[in-house]
């Protein structure tokens, strides 16, 4: 049986993002990498482009943290500063349905 990602633990608001994008099923990347990732494993991920890599660590790191902390709870390091641009509006969408929520590339 196929793999959705209602079967991950996603809060409710991720789980909204994610049907409001049409995303129903996670690609194999985001298959093996969510449940690792959310258990607190550390990760080497090497995939094609549009195989899902940013919502495969993304999703994670946004089910962490807290959303009552101000301060920054995640880095991404990108190799240039299109990628960071594109990461940081993919994570912004991913966070829809947050409040108070910012992704912003530095560069």
């Amino acid at each position: 049986m196929s793999k959705t990602f209602a079967d991950f633990p996603l809060h409710e608001s991720l789980q909204q993002a994610l049907q409001s994008l049409g995303f129903t099923s996670p690609t194999p990347v985001q298959e093996q990498s969510i449940p690792a990732a959310l258990e607190g494993k550390d990760l080497l991920v090497s995939s094609q482009t549009g195989s899902g890599k940013t919502a495969a660590f993304s999703l994670p790191i946004l089910q962490l943290i807290d959303l009552d902390e101000k301060s920054p709870q995640g880095l991404i390091l990108c190799p240039t500063r299109e990628l960071a641009v594109q990461v940081a509006e993919e994570i912004q969408r991913l966070a829809s349905h947050f409040e108070n929520f910012y992704a912003t590339p530095i560069y």
